[in-house]
């Protein structure tokens, strides 16, 4: 497939809508005027890359109005890409467009459309990021790390859990007020880390998977203890 085969499909979309469209002009892909509004510009790829969006931020020092035109794909994985590529082209200002060729007449789908974005802060987020940040002890991960488990201010907690535990099996009330872990009841009874189990009735005891993760977290306990 060449670029060239985008053209067509979307200009007729734009002359739809009544644009005058001509081709090549200053460099630029495709420029459409109607009236006095602000040009157009379309710049086409047959994928949608990196050259593909500094092309179209080049363009947007001439009009506010630029668009980035793709092949579209198939299946989930194309679902998938053009959901990400949707937010990506709005942080950018970019509108972007796909042009389908899987039946006799080609079809244009704009996913955004171009112009300021400003993304929308959700709360719930922010205030779980700041409650984690407070509540995790010192900076126990190092940025990108993936050979080991992520030490999140949770597993601090059930780490605390399981060092008392080895002293012997203990009630999850006495464990909150000694250890100052006021989630100590449900740290035990969702056990996510398979590192406890209940020997009766409120009563927990730590398994061999747990003296196992003291080892495996021997440097995070030690700071927790310091």
């Amino acid at each position: 497939m060449k670029e060239t085969e985008l053209y067509a499909p979307i200009k007729a979309y734009l002359e739809g809508q009544g644009y005058d469209v001509k081709a090549e002009v200053k460099d630029c892909d495709l420029v459409a005027m109607r009236g006095a509004e602000a040009p157009v510009i379309v710049e086409l790829k047959l994928s949608l890359s990196i050259a593909l969006l500094m092309q179209g931020i080049d363009r947007q020092t001439i009009t506010d109005a630029v668009y980035v035109a793709v092949p579209a794909g198939k299946g989930k994985r194309w679902a998938s890409q053009v959901k990400d590529a949707v937010k990506l082209c709005r942080r950018l200002g970019l509108g972007l467009i796909s042009v389908r060729f899987d039946a006799a007449t080609p079809s244009v789908l704009v996913h955004c459309d171009a112009g300021p974005y400003r993304p929308r802060k959700v709360k719930a987020r922010k205030a779980a990021l700041l409650k984690e940040f407070e509540r995790r002890v010192g900076d126990p991960n190092t940025g990108g790390q993936t050979r080991r488990k992520i030490i999140t201010a949770y597993r601090q907690d059930a780490l605390r859990i399981a060092v008392a535990l080895t002293e012997g099996a203990n009630k999850p009330r006495v464990l909150a007020v000694e250890l100052g872990v006021e989630k100590a009841a449900s740290i035990l009874q969702a056990d996510h880390y398979g590192w406890f189990e209940r020997v009766e009735r409120g009563v927990y005891a730590l398994r061999p998977a747990g003296v196992e993760a003291l080892k495996t977290y021997a440097d995070v306990i030690k700071a927790l203890q310091e």
